[in-house]
């Protein structure tokens, strides 16, 4: 027998570390290749991560809540073939390091953040304790092995009471120092909203750091200009209600509004394709392919899963795929490729009955547009006569580096021009 480690696995193209939400197996449980070992959730997406041999688990490494990066070892397997006893002697060897004398430990630079049981910071302790200065030497570990975990920094910074590296030099007695040190630290975000009895509070989760990572990020960079239009969509809509009830029983599923506007869109990205764009510094990119990224809600995590080659598709097609993605979302199935190689995104904003809203640019794409609720309005006809209509609002967000207003203005336009002339003259399929 011989004893594999099995590492955090990259679960999509730009992802570089991974939480362990939840093991699925203990140490002397029995695994087949494959078969399915933790549940990890990244700034993408959840996902079981497989076991990468057959054999037993010997030892989980990573604990539950701990953040490692893509390559950190999670867990060991024994296996058959090889010898058990070297990879032991390995880890006696690695263990004794840190004992070891000054010159060696001040030679591994590879490894400076270790304590003396030779236990690694996983990357969101390590964050942590930068971001509020604490010297994680002069912190007790609750994990395994003495190992410490988010949850105890959030402990110390919760009490107020930081442990600094100048309090070693500074006085023999560092447990009289925090007090002092926490005065002139009120500075950190936390420290200013206190909870009250009655409050809840909610942990972050990985999926909402990456909303506001991302989000942040837009604001920042992007400079976001907004234009809005209006459309008559009472042909649609009529069309669109003449053939739910039949659409549905031949193909399983409903069509909905949200499948003509994003066919709409392809077709006019198609047109203008200077929409279809990405800033890259010092040049633009202009995308070939057309994939629409299309946001769906959970109760407390927004995905953006993406339609690839919407152009190429038909409107059954395209509401078919609407359907089987916010399934996946809401049933925690959507794959992180899923999610990937978004060009432009379409938000259906009127599904909770909004009329007007701004969105954040889906970075790094350089529109975003929100189709908000179809609601019936008097409307001032060519005629002069009022009648009541269906009319949408179309609201626009765009980057102002890439894109400026004309060339909005014509694609708005254009995606106007396509649904107001949809009718029972348009085919869904």
């Amino acid at each position: 027998m011989g004893i594999e480690k099995m590492t955090m696995p990259q679960l999509g193209e730009s992802v570089t570390e991974g939480t362990i939400e939840k093991w699925l197996v203990q140490p002397g449980d029995s695994v087949n290749k494959y078969d399915p070992i933790a549940e990890v959730n990244t700034d993408k997406v959840n996902a079981e991560v497989p076991s990468s041999f057959t054999g037993v688990i010997k030892e989980l490494i990573a604990n539950e809540g701990d953040t490692l990066e893509v390559g950190e070892v999670i867990c060991s397997i024994e296996v058959e073939g090889g010898s058990a006893e070297e990879p032991a002697e390995k880890k006696e060897e690695k263990s004794e390091a840190p004992v070891s004398n000054e010159k060696k430990s001040a030679s591994d630079t590879k490894k400076p953040q270790t304590k003396q049981t030779g236990t690694r910071f996983s990357p969101a302790v390590m964050k942590m304790s930068q971001e509020h200065g604490i010297d994680l030497s002069l912190v007790e570990g609750s994990g395994k092995e003495g190992r410490i975990t988010r949850k105890d920094l959030q402990k110390i910074i919760d009490s107020g009471e930081i442990p600094t590296a100048d309090q070693k030099p500074a006085e023999p007695a560092p447990e009289q120092k925090p007090a002092a040190q926490a005065a002139p630290k009120p500075a950190a975000p936390k420290q200013d909203i206190q909870s009250a009895p009655g409050d809840i509070e909610i942990p972050v989760t990985g999926v909402r750091k990456a909303i506001a990572a991302n989000m942040l990020k837009s604001k920042h960079e992007a400079p976001h200009a907004w234009t809005m239009m209006e459309v008559d969509v009472t042909n649609l809509v009529q069309y669109r209600d003449s053939i739910k009830g039949e659409f549905k029983q031949k193909e399983g599923f409903n069509i909905t509004y949200f499948a003509f506007f994003v066919k709409a869109v392809a077709q006019a990205l198609k047109e203008f394709p200077q929409m279809n764009s990405m800033w890259a510094g010092d040049k633009i990119i202009q995308k070939k392919d057309i994939n629409i990224s299309i946001a769906v809600a959970t109760d407390d995590a927004l995905f953006v899963p993406v339609i690839k080659h919407a152009d190429e598709k038909t409107i059954k097609g395209i509401g078919r795929e609407i359907n089987e993605l916010a399934g996946k979302v809401r049933a925690g199935k959507l794959k992180s490729e899923e999610m990937q190689g978004g060009t432009f995104t379409v938000n259906n904003t009127g599904s909770f009955g909004s009329v007007q809203s701004m969105g954040i640019i889906n970075h790094p794409q350089a529109a975003i547009l929100q189709v908000e609720s179809i609601v019936k309005r008097p409307v001032v006809m060519n005629n002069g006569m009022i009648a009541v209509r269906d009319m949408v609002n179309l609201c626009l967000s765009l980057d102002h580096r890439v894109l400026d207003g004309l060339v909005c203005g014509r694609f708005l336009q254009r995606v106007k021009e396509i649904l107001e002339n949809t009718s029972e003259n348009t085919t869904v399929y």
